[in-house]
């Protein structure tokens, strides 16, 4: 059977962890096939790159789709279908690495330097993800991240990084998680759904 997991959220270590418990559940339910919808602003790259790897790795068929917008690390995680899609009216936005360092923070030279390398290394490891993925040159993508580029469902197409504009997303009476919308305070807490038959 195959089943849908609808992400609507900042990609964080919460919202990374019910993503892939989700996950783990489909797979334990005989899932045939993942449908991961996306919309997402991006966040941790841990969290984003972990997710990828994941996702290529589990024993089952993964499609992505894009159905608003996919920024940042987010469309590391969209890197992971087999099959992308992307729907008409969206985009994605694909940038440099940032580093966020907490107010008041106080670092020696050799700190910096590690921040520096850990920044670097992660930029390098998100163009090696969209490279496998578009066929592009690492150097092409990272002159891209640096540059901040933003792509239109044509765009993604012609990049590689799609590999079609469609308006259906799901199939009727395919089940679907949702993370992201809120349920008893915890506002990414997973709940699933039926869409008619």
């Amino acid at each position: 059977m195959e089943r849908a997991i609808r992400f609507m959220a900042p990609v964080n270590n919460k919202t990374a962890d019910r993503l892939f418990k989700s996950v783990d559940e489909l797979i334990t339910k005989g899932t045939s096939h993942i449908h991961l919808l996306l919309s997402t602003p991006g966040g941790s790259v841990f969290h984003g790159l972990s997710l990828h790897n994941y996702l290529k790795g589990i024993p089952v068929p993964v499609s992505t789709y894009n159905f608003g917008s996919v920024d940042s690390i987010g469309v590391v995680i969209y890197c992971a279908g087999a099959n992308r899609y992307v729907v008409p009216h969206s985009r994605f936005l694909i940038h440099s690495v940032k580093l966020n360092l907490k107010g008041g923070l106080s670092v020696d030279e050799k700190q910096i330097d590690e921040y520096l390398k850990s920044v670097k290394i992660d930029q390098h490891n998100i163009a090696r993800v969209m490279s496998d993925t578009t066929g592009r040159s690492v150097e092409s993508l990272e002159s891209d991240m640096v540059n901040r580029t933003t792509l239109s469902p044509e765009q993604a197409v012609q990049y590689g990084l799609a590999h079609e504009i469609r308006q259906e997303l799901i199939k009727p009476g395919m089940e679907m998680i949702t993370i992201g919308e809120p349920v008893d305070g915890d506002k990414y807490q997973p709940r699933g759904v039926r869409f008619g038959k």
